[in-house]
């Protein structure tokens, strides 16, 4: 095995590992039964923590396309 694929494998594996672990730091979508008595209008609902979600969102892409990349990548066996 070349030392490049190596390199590519192991951070491959640190992207999986990122990647999941910003997945799961992310909150979810819906609002629940929250929305029935006006929870997410109150004082954590609208603007609690829109930057680092906002943040966590474009983390997110950008280790997908990395994660893809490097998938193809390694299964180009052109080295």
């Amino acid at each position: 095995m070349s030392a490049l694929r190596i390199v590519l494998t192991v951070l491959f594996i640190l992207v999986c590992l990122v990647l999941t672990v910003v997945v799961l730091l992310q909150e979810g979508k819906s609002q629940g039964l929250g929305a029935i008595a006006g929870a997410a209008e109150s004082i954590y609902g609208k603007n609690r923590g829109k930057s680092m979600e906002s943040g966590l969102v474009k983390v997110t892409r950008v280790l997908a396309v990395i994660f893809i990349l490097l998938a193809i990548v390694l299964n180009l066996n052109i080295y």
